[in-house]
């Protein structure tokens, strides 16, 4: 049995939930308190951080490692595509949203002078590259639309400048996966 160490608010944990969702995987979960931290997290991962998958004696921690990891382990529903390039591509994807729009983000969630313009600009080259993913759920999209989620429903942060962004986000709604962890975050205190 798989289970993952995870938090409701962290996006992070969300990448995982969504594809542990699509590809029908059965885990539990233990709820970490990521205000109060318990000491045997740091057993599990020594920074701390969730999430944390646990399968037996298996421990893996970081969103990106335990997405590839499930989708190598679990090959169906495929999220990857087959080629090498295009997995690649879709790596370098993950990648540079982490350094890019997951940061600002951040910066903009603690007010950090110029979060608000920094997390513009990057959604301002989302939405110019939007067109590359469409039709290609998998992944890439997976590691993303928990931001955006966040950003929408609990930061209330204003996607109208973004149409292509949230054209996408309303459609990536209707997927059971992510229809459920937007009802995770319409459950989390403002």
């Amino acid at each position: 049995m798989i289970t993952l160490y995870d938090a409701d608010r962290c996006p992070y944990c969300a990448r995982v939930r969504i594809v542990l969702a699509e590809k029908g995987i059965e885990y539990e979960t233990v709820a970490i308190d990521l205000a109060d931290r318990p000491d045997w997290i740091y057993e599990k991962n020594p920074l701390g951080k969730v999430p944390v998958l646990e399968e037996d004696t298996f421990l893996l921690p970081e969103s990106e490692v335990i997405m590839e990891y499930l989708e190598e382990r679990y090959p169906e529903p495929a999220l990857m595509p087959t080629d090498p390039a295009a997995r690649a591509l879709v790596r370098l994807v993950m990648y540079r949203f982490d350094t890019n729009l997951g940061d600002s983000y951040y910066a903009f969630r603690r007010g950090e002078e110029h979060g608000e313009e920094r997390l513009g600009h990057c959604l301002s080259f989302f939405e110019r590259n939007l067109d590359r993913f469409r039709g290609r759920y998998g992944l890439a999209e997976i590691a993303y639309v928990p931001w955006l989620i966040r950003l929408r429903d609990l930061l209330g942060f204003d996607l109208s400048p973004f149409p292509k962004v949230l054209e996408r986000l309303d459609e990536l709604c209707e997927r059971p996966a992510i229809a459920a962890e937007v009802d995770v975050v319409s459950a989390l205190p403002r």
